[in-house]
């Protein structure tokens, strides 16, 4: 039984503070400074501890950040160079052949990241995807931030929530559900999934359609300034090496394909791969094209990269730290060995406060998924709704895979992540939109698919 004490409803309070201001169209710094200290000093009943657990807090969101700051950083630096050279209009100009106007280039980008998803996760799927295929996207008439959406929807939402061929999610949620491995949840998911990816898929198109036509002006300014810089590249005189570069950057990424399925890299092992690939790439282009001023090259290269990535993580450093008290791994490493997980016992209180029945129990497995999912991890609260899924199936014998399967969509999709700004960075850092927006955005689509996604589940229970 978990008891809430004073410090799960200081943050409780904050979370409720910072959802509104989201709301409001502001941006959450602040609100998140103010409520790590309140959180510290309620948990350290001394005023300059509570500083001190601020402090903290950033240095331990800045170490979770810091992989994904870095391949940004080092994609961003690899494009540039590429750019300079002429090996990225190179690599495009076969896949524009395909992406004919702003409809197809919704689904093919939707459907390219999906599948790449599938197999390296979202976020080296995104440096791989957005650099190469989101101007293409934007020349066809697809808007910024219609690719973002694609994008997020279909790696972070969509193919994270089934990851029916890494199957890190349904391994973690079977485990906790205490089946000997993932297939039966796997299999109950399906449904779910697919329920789930349609509504979803469908709104956020029906959505991105109505803002292309309602702000007609500044997409045609994205696509001309994308067109501008697609004739430049037509009149450019390709070298030798735009051709290598192109052919280094297909092979490589190739390799890199090949050792990721047949080592099983997954999360973190797949990025380093990723980035150490795209500064490989970076520094051959930089000694080929530029010969002795290669060493101030690529030195600007990286520069910029860093300075790009720094720029869109600085605020969500801040954000994240809040958040990451709601997890009990980073709480222990920023407010002591005796913290806990604020979010995960607000999720078990939650769950014990309802009456259990089918129906309120599907809702209340969506929602703790969901409340898991805020501290931007979506893997975080899966051990969390596969326990949950175990204990009410026992006590109303309601089908636990399928609940377990509930949970862990609810809690991808928000903390995966499609509709909190501190989890859909990587999107939108490679497309250049505020994340705030991007979540925006995607919010109607998404709860309106969890709770179709519910409903359905009610059904099969």
């Amino acid at each position: 039984m978990v008891h809430l004490s004073t410090i799960h409803w200081v943050y409780f309070g904050m979370v409720i503070v910072i959802i509104a201001t989201m709301a409001l169209r502001r941006d959450t710094v602040l609100p998140c400074v103010i409520g790590i200290l309140l959180v510290g000093f309620v948990s350290t009943g001394n005023a300059w501890k509570s500083v001190q657990v601020l402090f903290n807090a950033l240095i331990a969101a800045g170490t979770e950040f810091l992989g994904l700051i870095t391949v940004i950083g080092l994609v961003v630096a690899m494009s540039k160079a590429m750019g300079d050279v002429g090996s990225d209009y190179l690599i495009m100009r076969p896949t524009a052949r395909i992406m004919v106007n702003a409809d197809i280039a919704f689904w093919v980008l939707g459907f390219v990241m999906l599948i790449v998803t599938l197999f390296i996760w979202p976020s080296p799927a995104v440096a791989l995807i957005g650099a190469i295929m989101l101007p293409i996207a934007v020349r066809a008439g697809l808007s910024v931030m219609g690719a973002a959406v694609a994008m997020n929807i279909f790696g972070h939402g969509l193919g994270l929530s089934g990851d029916y061929v890494i199957q890190g999610a349904p391994a973690i949620t079977a485990k906790a559900a205490g089946f000997a491995t993932a297939t039966p949840v796997m299999s109950a998911s399906f449904p779910l999934w697919l329920t789930m990816g349609i509504v979803t898929t469908v709104l956020s198109y029906i959505f991105v359609k109505k803002d292309i036509t309602r702000n007609k002006g500044e997409n045609e300014a994205h696509r001309l300034a994308y067109e501008k810089a697609d004739e430049k590249q037509k009149n450019r005189k390709f070298t030798s090496v735009s051709y290598v570069g192109a052919a280094l950057f297909v092979i490589l990424f190739l390799i890199d394909i090949f050792l990721l399925l047949k080592f099983k890299l997954r999360g973190g092992d797949a990025t380093a791969l990723i980035g150490g690939t795209a500064l490989v790439i970076t520094s051959v282009i930089s000694l080929l094209g530029f010969g002795a001023d290669s060493l101030e090259k690529i030195t600007d290269y990286v520069r910029e990269g860093f300075l790009f990535g720094m720029k869109v993580f600085a605020p969500v450093i801040v954000i994240g730290g809040f958040f990451f008290l709601g997890s009990e791994s980073t709480a222990r490493a920023i407010l002591g060995p005796q913290a806990t997980g604020l979010l995960s016992d607000l999720g078990i209180a939650l769950s014990q406060a309802v009456p259990l029945s089918k129906i309120p129990v599907a809702f209340i497995q969506m929602i703790i998924g969901g409340i898991t999912g805020l501290d931007g991890s979506g893997f975080s609260g899966l051990p969390l709704v596969g326990s949950l899924a175990q204990t009410f199936s026992t006590a109303i014998h309601v089908d636990k895979a399928t609940l377990g399967a509930l949970g862990q969509i609810a809690a991808v999709w928000v903390g995966g992540g499609t509709i909190i700004p501190w989890g859909i960075i990587p999107v939108a850092a490679i497309a250049g939109v505020d994340p705030n927006d991007l979540a925006r955005k995607n919010f109607i689509p998404v709860i309106i698919g969890l709770i179709v996604t519910t409903i359905v589940a009610i059904f099969i229970l």
